[in-house]
């Protein structure tokens, strides 16, 4: 009878360890599971809101995601985001112009109620009246500043016509007077010239007398800090809306662009004939406007300082 007693009395101790034994592995992994809940929490406090801007405004025109509720959501984001830098302005610029995609270069403009510059050339004005007609879409868009990109686009004989200074600036002279430009500022056909407020930069050493003698006659030459390249033989833009985005970010974040705060981003009108290209121009710009510190500017204003 003692020993039966012995062996219940036994049974009933190790029933009452082994749930003591559970009930401490189940508050163990408790614990485990709050301290790896309050890490992930931590993680996301310490990110850069800049960053988290960047990672989401990143977006490819080729993405299969539902455009319209990813940039709904984005906008409310950044919104949200404290804004901790100073702003930061953007020139988007079109060469050549008037030419077949002005037309969609303008409204894309209108719709997207941003500001934009274009580069014009007399001799393409003079070419159709279609292309007149462009040119005047312009000149009546208060969102649209005309500036001065030579009469005759140096006949894409660039070396030549910076080899004599007083021709090439004659026309430009000429330029301002036929399509009845109000603002010295000009961009050298061919060269990425700098040269206003005594600062200068060149690229190429032809061209460089050419930049002088508009500088002592009032001009201002604007060059660019990153380009969206036109493809060969298609016309059309090559990188990727991404890709651009990320030049322009870079250089503001790194503070490589000409002025500090301040990018130029070249492109062309012609590149934007395609519903496709448009579509990417669209998204690059819906792209930049959900960044809180981006403003876009007119190169009347360059730079703007904060």
């Amino acid at each position: 009878m003692k020993k039966v007693f012995s062996l219940g009395m036994f049974l009933g101790l190790l029933s009452i360890t082994s749930i003591a034994l559970q009930s401490c592995n189940e508050d163990v992994k408790k614990k485990k599971d709050g301290a790896q809940h309050i890490d992930a929490v931590d993680s996301t406090d310490v990110a850069d809101p800049i960053d988290t801007v960047e990672k989401k405004v990143s977006i490819d025109s080729t993405t299969t995601k539902d455009k319209k509720s990813i940039l709904h959501h984005e906008v409310d984001t950044a919104r949200l985001l404290t804004d901790s830098v100073s702003p930061r302005y953007i020139y988007l610029t079109f060469d050549d112009g008037p030419l077949n995609g002005s037309q969609f270069v303008d409204s894309i403009a209108t719709a997207k109620n941003i500001k934009i510059n274009v580069f014009l050339i007399g001799k393409h004005d003079k070419m159709s009246k279609t292309l007149h007609k462009h040119y005047e879409r312009y000149l009546n868009n208060p969102l649209v500043d005309c500036y001065n990109h030579s009469y005759s686009h140096a006949n894409n004989k660039f070396t030549n016509f910076y080899s004599n200074a007083e021709t090439s600036f004659q026309d430009f002279d000429n330029n301002e007077k036929a399509l009845n430009l109000k603002y010295k500022i000009v961009r050298l056909p061919g060269r990425n010239i700098w040269y206003f407020a005594d600062r200068k930069r060149i690229d190429m050493q032809s061209g460089s007398s050419t930049a002088d003698l508009l500088y002592q006659n009032g001009y201002r030459s604007m060059g660019w800090d990153c380009e969206w390249k036109k493809g060969k033989p298609s016309g059309m833009p090559v990188e990727s809306v991404s890709q651009v985005y990320r030049q322009i970010n870079n250089r503001l974040r790194n503070g490589t662009s000409f002025s500090k705060n301040n990018v130029v981003l070249l492109m062309h009108d012609d590149m934007f004939q395609t519903r496709q290209a448009q579509k990417k121009l669209s998204d690059l710009i819906d792209s930049l406007k959900l960044h809180p510190n981006y403003k876009f500017a007119h190169m009347k204003d360059y730079p703007k300082q904060n």
